[in-house]
């Protein structure tokens, strides 16, 4: 295949190193090092439980299915992936040394029992005794006793125990436990801590009495949690509970990946593996501890030391918006378009808490992917249907992850009395859009808002993206139509203005890029400018190559996933890519297309990859308002700027640091001086 397109995977896990550059950038402060080094925790764990454990169901059934953009089958694909996170982790065991060094200079210090005294450790027994002991349900694993489930992602205590006639079994002690903590602090120490599994794994002779340790050593599993929900729907079946019980189906999914913090007896891990039915090659020695939440209890012990963490921001109010009027008035005076987290969700919330009251307002439709635990947005749907508004809402319950979040919220508006939606055969509804239909003097008019990222308050100060609210009738037509299709357990067929997947999204991108080919072609300045999460449909990235090889000028900010090389001669030489990683996740998503006057913006829910491109429901909406576009030109050339958390994408593949000359220029931390300023 080609060697301008590179391997999915790989490329994601290109992604998780620059989130560990991070951790490893001394310019971060200290402790939000160690968020860096947690995320790329959790981000590898999703990986293997997705990812890999799709490759893994391809490589089981025999699928005879290749990489489209790099010819690699599926076994390929997993060999590549574990090779690279076998550097990746070496990687990471070696920072997380270096990082908890610079730690216990702050006066905090995690410790193992070669670090204390006769005293301290006798202290710990008897807690060990009292406290923990009590609460453990150890197995030895034999005929009588069959090997135990162990659950996704938690920590074991794993013994190779031996008897008095010299038999081998295997003891394992579960190590994860919401009643005890997790760092235990060394009274003897100030400023010390005993990690609860190294505890349980040190007195694990107390509990296996009669036996003799040969080989010990903590242990944790990930399970493959690559479901099809599609695929094993029963019609007959209430969608909601069946949802439910799939969610407890996944919990006992097959392993995808064994980490062990010890080396152990090769015997006995040859055991635990076939018990497990998992291949060898996805076995990982770590030297660092197995799971990471507990460094953000070191954060909480630190926070006294400001410099230690960043600055304290604040999303700011946003100048578009007078107070004390009516949201819903001044949208339907022009366009508003937010940016998060510079500036507050609020006026969205009061924009739905006044459609709520608003005795004009008829109906409120909207769709949920990703809602906060505690969500304020739910909170509103569910007022505005007690006052008697028609309130439709669209409830993804394939949210990966947050589905059980999704059923309880669903409860909750179903018993309101709003009419919840449940997605659509075969399809996720991925969009991120809210309708509200006005009937005044018998006129029906429409405010819509579309948004980059989910409703959810708290990822609102954690993640930049935009929403945009406007009153054209226009986009309100088309967002009704939209819903109408939803209702009906359709896909919008056809759009003018509104881009829709996935039947009117990828084919109009396709056609805005061939327009800018026959510029290039009649020798008219050509552009194409793109804001994404990530790109992987290929469809588009031929167009994109062919367009640069007409002489589109083409730049893209893809923060994570990029499956198209740029910089090759006379294929992709007129493509420039860089990915930024810094203190808020880059979420937002812009389309530009042309150049000057007759340029095109557009905001979207929508990634360039194969599954929100056609195999889900997004929506991307233009923005036509002078100085919204102006906004997005200057978010987009900020961000383009950017020499400080930016990398940029060679021609060899590789992801390099952004090194300009002149005034160091961190485009977030830019951002929000931009919002400081203009409130």
């Amino acid at each position: 295949m080609d060697q301008i397109y590179k391997n999915r995977e790989l490329s994601w896990l290109q992604f998780n190193e620059r989130v560990l550059e991070e951790a490893e950038n001394p310019q971060v402060p200290l402790c939000e090092r160690l968020t860096f080094v947690s995320i790329f925790q959790s981000n590898l764990d999703e990986f293997f439980m997705v990812r890999v454990g799709s490759l893994q169901d391809q490589v089981l059934l025999k699928e005879k299915i290749t990489d489209n953009k790099t010819g690699m089958s599926p076994a390929q694909q997993i060999d590549a992936i574990v090779e690279e996170v076998r550097r990746l982790i070496g990687k990471r065991d070696e920072l997380y040394a270096r990082l908890m060094s610079q730690i216990e200079e702050q006066g905090v210090r995690i410790v193992d029992f070669h670090k204390i005294g006769k005293e301290d450790e006798s202290f710990l027994e008897a807690y060990f005794d009292r406290e923990i002991a009590p609460l453990i349900s150890p197995t030895v694993v034999g005929r009588r006793q069959p090997f135990p489930f162990l659950r996704n992602r938690e920590i074991y205590a794993a013994a190779s125990l031996v008897t008095k006639n010299k038999k081998e079994r295997l003891g394992i002690i579960p190590c994860t436990n919401t009643v005890f903590e997790r760092l235990i602090p060394v009274p003897g120490m100030k400023g010390c801590y005993i990690l609860s599994e190294e505890l349980i794994l040190h007195f694990i002779s107390k509990i296996f009495k009669g036996y003799t340790i040969k080989t010990k050593s903590l242990l944790r599993v990930t399970r493959n949690a690559d479901i099809d929900s599609d695929a094993l729907y029963d019609e007959d079946l209430d969608y909601r509970e069946f949802m439910a019980e799939l969610m407890k189906e996944r919990k006992k999914l097959a392993p995808v990946r064994m980490e062990l913090s010890r080396n152990m007896d090769e015997e006995i891990v040859h055991t635990i593996r076939k018990y497990l039915e998992l291949d060898g090659t996805r076995l990982f020695y770590e030297k660092a501890p197995l799971e990471m939440s507990f460094l953000f209890r070191i954060q909480d012990l630190l926070r006294k030391n400001p410099e230690l963490f960043y600055e304290k921001r604040t999303p700011q109010k946003s100048p578009q918006f007078r107070d004390g009027e009516s949201i819903l008035a001044q949208v339907e005076e022009g366009d508003k378009l937010l940016s998060y987290p510079f500036e507050s969700i609020r006026p969205f919330l009061k924009f739905l808490s006044e459609a709520a009251e608003d005795e004009d307002v008829v109906s409120i439709k909207m769709s949920l992917y990703r809602v906060a635990r505690q969500s304020k947005v739910v909170e509103t749907l569910i007022e505005a249907a007690e006052n008697g508004k028609e309130v439709v809402v669209l409830v993804e319950l394939r949210a990966r992850f947050d589905e059980e979040n999704n059923i309880a919220w669903s409860r909750r508006l179903e018993s309101a009395g709003c009419q919840v939606i449940y997605g659509l055969d075969g399809y996720k509804v991925h969009s991120k859009l809210c309708l509200i239909t006005k009937k005044t003097g018998g006129q029906i008019r429409y405010l819509t808002q579309i948004g980059t990222g989910n409703y959810n308050e708290n990822t609102a100060r954690l993640y930049t993206d935009l929403s945009l609210m406007t009153a054209d009738a226009r986009i309100g037509q088309e967002a009704a139509k939209v819903f109408q299709a939803l209702a009906k357990g359709e896909t919008l067929e056809e759009s003018e203005y509104l881009m829709v997947a996935p039947k009117c999204l990828q084919n109009r991108i396709l056609t805005l890029l061939e327009e800018e080919i026959s510029r290039a072609k009649r020798g008219e300045e050509a552009y194409a400018g793109f804001k994404l999460n990530s790109l992987t449909d290929k469809r588009i990235m031929d167009k994109l190559v062919e367009a640069s090889q007409a002489g589109v000028k083409v730049e893209m900010i893809v923060r994570g996933i990029c499956c198209l090389i740029p910089g090759i001669p006379g294929k992709t030489d007129n493509i420039r890519v860089i990915s930024i990683v810094g203190r808020f996740l880059e979420h937002s998503r812009i389309y530009m297309f042309g150049a000057g006057e007759r340029k095109k913006y557009y905001i979207s829910s929508a990634d360039f990859m194969t599954r929100n491109t056609v195999r889900r429901v997004e929506v991307a909406a233009p923005v036509w308002d002078p100085s919204l576009r102006q906004r997005l030109q200057e978010i987009f050339d900020l961000m383009l700027s950017d020499n400080q958390k930016a990398r940029i994408l060679g021609p060899d593949g590789q992801y390099r640091k952004a090194e300009g000359e002149g005034e160091p220029v961190n485009a977030q931390e830019r951002l929000y001086d931009l919002a400081y300023e203009r409130k």
